[in-house]
């Protein structure tokens, strides 16, 4: 076994996948350095293995996820809320987000000016590794409107 390959990729249950396609809000959870959750909404990319999200060096979760990579997601279906995906996972790296490039790319998937970041100096893209992905289809659950 080579320690230095790829794990493999999580399997997204089928039926779920869309949620992790379009452009939902994320809630990702933390641990704090008390053992205390912390929980956030947050955009984020999917390409099939890694989930990036953008973020800044300078804030509470970048410190919690550099003391413990562990993390959590969940993505809520807006038309069906008991519709949603989890991901478990770990943060994998972090790398600086020259000029906000991923950070600006992020808001134009989410139909936002990409123009203005004003703290694009300290931006930086997280790659989260899932290590377990499940969730919940409840077709007869719709939002009623």
């Amino acid at each position: 076994m080579n320690p230095d390959a790829e794990p493999p990729a999580v399997r997204v249950p089928p039926e779920l996948a869309d949620l992790l396609e379009r452009p939902l809000v994320a809630f990702l959870a933390t641990t704090r350095p008390d053992g205390g959750l912390q929980c956030n909404p947050m955009w984020f990319s999917y390409d099939g293995s890694v989930i990036e999200m953008s973020h800044t060096s300078d804030r509470k979760k970048f410190r919690n996820l550099a003391q413990d990579p562990r993390l959590s997601l969940c993505i809520a279906d807006p038309e069906n809320l008991y519709r949603y995906i989890e991901v478990r996972g770990r943060l994998e790296s972090t790398r600086p987000d020259d000029e906000a490039a991923f950070h600006r790319a992020l808001r134009v998937r989410y139909g936002m000016d990409p123009t203005h970041v004003p703290d694009a100096a300290v931006r930086v893209v997280l790659a989260i590794r899932p290590t377990w992905i499940g969730g919940r289809h409840l077709e007869d659950q719709s939002v009623q409107r």
